[in-house]
Parts: C-alpha cells; structure tokens; sequence
C-alpha cells in the first residue's frame, strides 16, 4: 500500500497505540477493507503486553467522515451482521481502556466507532453527525442503543431525526464527548490521559471497564476480587501511598 491508500495506520508510542483512520480522497471514510481491518488491528494490540491504552484518530484535520458510500450495498445486504456493525462492536470489547481523539468531520460510521470508546476529547473544531435519516437508512440497531445509552434517548433522537451536525460544545452539552480542547492541544491532552491510564492498576483499569460495560456477572466479580487478594496490587498501592512513592503494580 502507499500512504495515499485508504488503510488504518497503527502507530506504538510508549504504552499507548494509535490506530489512525486514513483516507484522505474521502475525508477518511471507512472502505470495507478498512472495516474488516480493524478487528485484526485490535486483536494484535489486545494481546501485546505493552500496550495498555488505545487511541482512535484521524489523518490530518478530519477524524472520519462515514462508511464509504462506495460499499453501500455491501453494507446494507448485511443489516445489522455488517462488518461495520462487527468492528464497532469488537472496539467496544476491546479489554484496554480506548480514546477517540477527534478533530473535523465525525460523521456517521465515524461517529458509530467514536461512541465505542471509553473515551472521546474532541477539538474545537470537530464537528458530530448521524446522517442515515438525510440517506434513507436505518442506523443499525446495536450501534442506536449505544449511541441512546451514551448520551440519551432525547439527544440520540436528535441526531438521528435531524441528521444534523452539531458542534464540540453541543456535543460536550449532551455528553457525546468528555472534553474539548483547542486544536492545537489535543494531542498533548490525550497522551496525559493515556499515561495516568498507564500509570495505574491495569487490574483495577480492566475489571472496572468490564463491569461498567456490563460484561461481568456475580461470578466474573468475585474472580477480579480474587485477582486483587492473589495479585498483591491493593498491599503495592496502599504501600506506595504511605511510602509517598509511585506505585509499581505488576498485574497484568
């Protein structure tokens, strides 16, 4: 591939990968290529040790514009087993905590992988939008739920009826991102996040993404409780607190 292909590009910095959408011809709309990339993108990260935090952006000043339009009729054949809706929903399993660092354009499948992160510092420049009502579609359903979840049935109506494009600060407002930064801070604002990520218990990082996203029962609780009495992660912390020292947790 050259670096004018539409692809996902990873990059491996520290303890923090970032995976960036890039597709400059269309403003880094998502190929179905680039779709079925990303979960072998993510099973690699997952299972590399080092990697303790993931971030999703865009090339250049555009986070991403949608699904490519191109793949329209692949896309609507599969409802909602489309590969789309299956990389969304691998993103949202992925076991290490995830940051979309947004700048532009969130649009559509854009705004769908957004919203399947943890996380999302937006620019003041970004701009989000939910356009299948302007396309005559129907937003898949998992990707609704999520979406309503996240910031609302009445702010996911919104979007969903409207197709508008609302702005950060509106964005922020109804809690589809956490923070805005100037464009010329968000960067350096989302590597701070990934490092304090990073610094902590990933044992305690990990069980709490789990049971935030629902994805532990009774049984699968008391396993993490266990991992805190087995692991001596709560006797490292407690004793770098008093000892007024980083803590050197180990689990991983």
């Amino acid at each position: 591939m050259t670096v004018s292909d539409a692809e996902l590009l990873v990059q491996v910095t520290g303890a923090a990968a970032t995976v960036v959408i890039h597709n400059p011809a269309r403003r880094n709309a998502m190929t179905t290529d680039m779709w079925r990339q990303l979960p072998v993108l993510l099973d690699g990260l997952a299972s590399d040790p080092a990697v303790r935090a993931l971030v999703l952006t865009g090339a250049g000043g555009t986070f991403c514009a949608g699904a490519d339009l191109g793949d329209l009729d692949e896309l609507l054949d599969a409802g909602d087993a489309s590969i789309a809706v299956a990389a969304e929903e691998r993103l949202a399993a992925f076991a290490k905590p995830t940051v979309a660092a947004v700048r532009g354009a969130c649009v559509g499948g854009g705004c769908q992988l957004a919203v399947a992160c943890d996380l999302r510092a937006a620019a003041t420049d970004a701009r989000f939008g939910v356009p299948p009502a302007r396309l005559g579609l129907v937003y898949p359903a998992p990707t609704t739920r999520r979406l309503a979840r996240l910031i609302g049935p009445a702010a996911a109506k919104h979007l969903l009826f409207t197709a508008e494009l609302i702005d950060a600060e509106r964005a922020l407002r109804v809690g589809l991102v956490d923070e805005v930064l100037p464009v010329d801070g968000l960067a350096a604002r989302v590597d701070e996040i990934t490092a304090a990520v990073a610094a902590r218990s990933q044992l305690s990082v990990a069980a709490a993404k789990e049971i935030i996203d629902d994805r532990a029962d009774d049984e699968r609780t008391a396993w993490w409780h266990g991992q805190v009495r087995a692991s001596g992660e709560a006797r490292e912390g407690v004793a770098a607190f008093q000892e007024r020292r980083p803590p050197r947790f180990g689990w991983t």
